[in-house]
């Protein structure tokens, strides 16, 4: 996992770590422990990330540097 793109999405868009706990409604102490890697993120929270910021689980996760997100497929 890339948790370094997770602050600096974050710097970014000029929030603070309270802020994008509150988008995910967990508390701060929660977030930032994901931000620094003490924790590994819920898949859940990987998701609301995403689309929080409007980009692809797969660039959270260091699996591309493509930050848009593709299209939502309707394979189901």
């Amino acid at each position: 996992m890339n948790i370094e793109r997770f602050k600096s999405l974050r710097e970014d868009n000029d929030l603070k770590q309270s802020d994008v706990a509150k988008a995910l409604n967990i508390k701060q102490q929660q977030y930032s422990e994901y931000e620094i890697g003490k924790r590994l993120i819920p898949i859940h929270y990987l998701d609301k990330l995403a689309d929080f910021y409007k980009t692809s689980t797969d660039y959270l996760l260091g699996r591309t540097d493509k930050r848009e997100a593709s299209p939502k497929s309707n394979m189901y």
